[in-house]
This record gives structure tokens, C-alpha cells and sequence, in this order.
């Protein structure tokens, strides 16, 4: 059992669900030094805090090594399956169906331009015809 130092490290019950669905290391390669709760928890770090990757407290990993795992599950997929698995334990414990069958959409959602798709607004790189004479510098009569 490991203490919490920092607010954002996982409890021992959010890391016994968690565990199950990082991937498993396959014996290729050089082994890792550091455990996958250490790097979840640098990671949560980082998250709830904002603080650049490079200043991470000495109590973690180093940043690199953090940083090259968090991309490594960004890229497969990992923090989805995990998102989706946290989603439906959710839903089933508040009693609605474990997979929605349906989104809203609002307004706050799904912008559109302000002025409804026309367009406003002074274009400098805009060529103004006159008779045959194209002026780029100026809307006046060129001659």
C-alpha cells in the first residue's frame, strides 16, 4: 500500500480498477524501471496541475519517462479504452443504460460564424477592379 503525497495520486480501489486495462509489458525490449501507477500518477500530476513536463516534482519519475509513456498510450488508444470503461461503470451505478444510444448537440456546441456564414470583414490581400486597371494598394480609380 502506497501513501498519497499529492492530491492526484490513485488510491489503492481507483488503481485496483485501473490496473486492468494498461497494457501489459511483453518481455521485448529493455524492462521498465518505472510502474505504471508511478507514471499514472506523474501523469494526473501534470493534468490537474498544468506544470510543464520538464518541472516535475523529484517524488516521481523523470519527466522523460513519464512523458514517453503518456504518448505511447495516447497513440494506442489506451486512455480511450479507459475513458470508455470509466463511462459506462458510471452509467450503470447511476442506473441509465451503459451505452447512450444518442448526443445533444446545442448551440454552445456547434458554432457557426456570427454574422450566419456571410462574410464581414476587411480583406487586405483583396484586389479592387476598376474598368481594366486592378489596383492592390488602393479602392480609387487607378489610371
Amino acid at each position: 500500500m502506497e501513501s498519497k503525497k499529492y492530491a492526484t495520486d490513485l488510491s489503492d480501489d481507483e488503481w485496483g480498477y485501473i490496473k486492468s486495462y494498461l497494457p501489459v509489458p511483453t518481455g521485448r525490449g529493455r524492462p521498465k524501471i518505472h510502474g505504471s501507477r508511478a507514471i499514472l500518477d506523474a501523469v494526473f500530476y501534470v493534468l490537474k496541475t498544468g506544470c510543464p513536463w520538464r518541472l516535475l516534482p523529484k517524488d516521481f519519475p523523470p519527466w522523460k519517462s513519464v512523458y514517453d509513456r503518456f504518448r505511447k498510450w495516447r497513440i494506442d488508444g489506451t486512455f480511450e479504452r479507459l475513458n470508455a470503461a470509466l463511462r459506462e461503470l458510471l452509467r450503470s451505478r447511476l442506473g441509465r443504460n451503459p451505452l447512450p444510444s444518442a448526443g445533444i448537440a446545442d448551440s454552445q456546441t456547434t458554432k457557426t460564424t456570427g454574422v450566419g456564414g456571410e462574410h464581414r470583414g476587411y480583406d487586405a490581400t483583396r484586389r479592387f477592379e476598376v474598368g481594366s486597371a486592378t489596383c492592390w494598394w488602393t479602392p480609387r480609380v487607378c489610371s
